[in-house]
């Protein structure tokens, strides 16, 4: 055989060696994140829910891929961009930004394993059967949110005890709006006040909402725990400094952006979790075996520098009880 002919054939062998083993390595996984708001709005959450990843093993760009649909608060939207994600074969679906997302993500695959997020009860949402054994194709994280009405109103009456009136901000498309006005309704009443619900969801019904507040005046607001809501944080918080209304939200983020006073549990830790639950899927969890989580410590959060700007002085019992104060 000729010399340059074998060497050549060797080199070939060598070079394509490489090239066959590259052309078996699995493909990355690609995670399907389905979302009801917007991506800037989500941001610190997709932040929260990558560090998850992370803790699971999973980089995104370097072991896993992760494709985002949006709904904008266009919940119409969610079945089809759930649909679309199942044509493009994702190994997992995320669903945040409330139940609809889940349901959506559930009504388009029984096969591919579903991770959610959502504020209310999972088992009352259709979404699983039982936290501890969810069965089927879904798990996730609840921070029934929406269970913390009573809680916050109590806070805010401490805060205000002299309010005759409180206006409540819900979504009127959110499925849990009319059990947040019960709750809201009993509560106040044992405290000899009137509720004010006002129903908004976009930007300029939100505006339109708080230019009532000339007339009615009310001596405190309470904004309902909604993804949609929580998104126009910066919008509430402004406009409750403008209205000069002592508020209280459902997550830390809206104290630390301004607001006066929020309760709940921990929005980016229940973010994290999806992400870890995420991760322990790709590894091979089943999420029937995976038990839906729920937050175990909540966090009282009081901006001094917007009780200031509002006049207003924090009984001392409330300021103890604080996890954290804004100063």
């Amino acid at each position: 055989m000729d010399r340059r002919v074998f060497i050549g054939r060797v080199a070939g062998g060598v070079l394509a060696a490489p090239l066959a083993t590259r052309a078996q390595t699995p493909a990355m996984p690609v995670i399907g994140f389905l979302s009801s708001v917007s991506p800037a709005q989500w941001s610190p959450f997709v932040a929260a829910f990558r560090q998850g990843l992370n803790e699971a093993g999973y980089v995104e760009g370097k072991n896993v891929a992760i494709e985002f649909l949006w709904a904008e608060g266009q919940f119409d939207r969610l079945p089809a961009l759930a649909a679309d994600l199942v044509s493009r074969h994702v190994a997992i679906i995320v669903a945040t930004g409330g139940s609809l997302s889940g349901l959506a993500a559930k009504a388009a695959t029984s096969t591919i394993p579903i991770v959610f997020g959502t504020g209310g009860d999972p088992v009352e949402q259709g979404l699983v059967p039982s936290l501890g054994r969810p069965g089927g194709n879904a798990t996730g994280v609840s921070i029934f949110t929406s269970d913390l009405m009573t809680k916050r109103l109590e806070l805010l009456h401490e805060l205000v005890p002299t309010a005759t009136e409180i206006a409540l901000v819900v979504n009127p498309n959110s499925e849990a709006a009319e059990l947040e006005m019960r709750k809201a309704q009993q509560q106040v009443r044992s405290y000899g006040q009137r509720i004010r619900v006002l129903r908004a969801s976009t930007e300029q019904e939100i505006d339109a909402a708080f230019a009532t507040f000339a007339q009615l005046r009310p001596g405190g607001l309470i904004i309902a725990p909604n993804p949609v809501l929580n998104a126009r944080r910066e919008q509430f918080v402004a406009l409750a400094a403008r209205y000069s209304v002592p508020a209280i939200y459902e997550g830390r983020e809206s104290a630390a952006a301004g607001g006066l006073m929020s309760y709940g549990p921990s929005l980016a830790d229940a973010y994290r979790q999806v992400g870890i639950y995420t991760g322990r899927i790709l590894k091979g969890a089943k999420p029937a075996d995976l038990p839906v989580l729920q937050p175990t410590k909540f966090e009282l959060v009081i901006n001094l520098k917007t009780a200031k700007a509002l006049g207003l002085t924090i009984p001392q019992p409330l300021l103890l009880r604080a996890d954290e104060v804004i100063r």
